[in-house]
């Protein structure tokens, strides 16, 4: 039996997350709602490896634009109730005062009920917005072996990137100790047995529940703090030399192989969120979404499988290198390097590459689509071209950003 086998974990899923720098694709919903890969949400890689851990406890603490979030956990993540299995949305409350959420400490100890009700002795702590392959339950054995009240997930990341995130600075003598949290650093010190490497946070936590308890009841209290857990919660710990990090390339997970072991991409940004998608589409993906035996969970509409046919003249429709969902047809029509999420429609001799189409875009004869995001219900008419001219695509209103368009939840592409 494992360490955390006679342990009780509770895992709670951060999402309230606005998402500023997803906008378009957040103006009417939660960042961990936001499609990904043709058929999932940003939030089911978080849970997918929560539940693939072992742990079917999980609260999903909700706040921004909440409603598809809600709606998604609710008639996609159901537990067996019989054992006492759930995933729930928990939105705000205003438990302790009228204020939402000032940060995802607040978050927590405005939730501390939930703890009070289940009891666990360990807290699994992670975010919503991930694209990841991680077995949890590795990460709490090592917490529990280590002693310490707090331990904190890291990548390894090249030392000249160190200033794109909470840096971890971990004692030479006693490695798997944190010495420093450092919020994007300018002048980093590399690993003890890498020194073009440095430790950055993945925003995943594994905490004695007592300790946590503590720390958010404290910080609450503190009014100069920002409420955070990377910001203000982890440094309370590492003060204390209570603090642990775990490295991520020490994760095993079933099934992965060399290529996407250790694979981890933020997609809080428009570019990360398309790098992540071409990801998918590579030849021999860097990120393979065909693994059996950890899978990534989510609905499916019922809809039939997807459909390629030739075009009126009998030609044969070069497409290649992309994800095609449920759904799709593609009539006499080109697609390549490209994402196609469930329902999409590409007409005659319309040529789609580069790109991630969300649901129920339908594509009219002729239209060229190139390096652009297009959110749901989107209809583009015959022979227009998104993605070709910047300059032209900001004349419509279309968004630019990154050399990428992105076009909004049903807006409307003028002829």
């Amino acid at each position: 039996m494992s360490a955390h086998g006679r342990k009780k974990v509770l895992a709670i899923v951060l999402a309230g997350g606005e998402g500023k720098r997803l906008l378009p694709l957040t103006a009417d919903r939660a960042k961990p709602a936001v499609p990904f890969g043709g058929i999932y949400r940003l939030i089911d890689f978080a849970l997918s490896n929560v539940v693939n851990s072992g742990y079917l406890k999980v609260v999903v603490l909700t706040q921004y634009k909440s409603h598809s979030l809600d709606r998604h956990i609710s008639t996609t993540w159901r537990m067996s109730t019989m054992l006492g299995n759930y995933v729930t949305p928990v939105p705000a409350q205003q438990r302790v005062g009228k204020r939402w959420y000032l940060g995802s400490a607040d978050a927590i100890f405005q939730s501390l009920n939930l703890l009070t009700d289940e009891r666990p002795d360990i807290v699994v702590v992670v975010g919503a917005d991930h694209v990841y392959r991680m077995d949890f339950s590795q990460m709490v054995d090592e917490h529990i072996e280590s002693g310490a009240g707090c331990t904190v997930a890291a990548i390894r990341q090249p030392i000249e990137l160190a200033d794109q995130f909470g840096v971890i600075d971990v004692d030479p003598e006693s490695p798997k100790r944190i010495r420093a949290f450092l919020e994007k650093p300018t002048d980093p010190v590399g690993l003890p047995d890498s020194p073009g490497e440095v430790l950055a946070s993945m925003g995943n936590y594994v905490f004695d529940a007592e300790a946590l308890r503590d720390a958010v009841t404290r910080d609450a209290d503190l009014e100069r703090s920002k409420h955070d857990m990377g910001g203000d919660i982890v440094p309370w710990f590492v003060d204390k030399s209570e603090a642990a990090v775990y490295d991520y390339k020490d994760n095993d997970v079933p099934g992965s192989n060399e290529r996407d072991r250790g694979y981890w991409r933020d997609v809080g940004t428009m570019r990360s969120y398309y790098a992540a998608h071409m990801d998918l589409v590579a030849p021999l993906p860097v990120f393979n979404l065909y693994n059996g035996q950890w899978p990534i969970y989510t609905s499916y509409d019922p809809l039939p499988p997807a459909k390629l046919v030739e075009g009126h003249a009998g030609e044969a429709i070069p497409t290649f290198n992309s994800i095609l969902s449920n759904g799709v047809v593609i009539t006499g029509g080109t697609v390549s390097r490209s994402v196609l999420s469930p329902g999409v429609y590409v007409d005659e001799g319309a040529s789609v590459s580069d790109s991630v189409i969300l649901p129920c875009v339908r594509i009219g004869p002729g239209a060229v689509i190139r390096n652009a995001i297009i959110d749901k219900n989107v209809v583009v008419p015959p022979g227009v071209e998104i993605g070709v001219d910047p300059e032209a695509d900001l004349a419509r209103g279309f968004a630019v950003e990154d050399g990428l368009t992105v076009l909004a939840k049903g807006q409307e592409v003028p002829s």
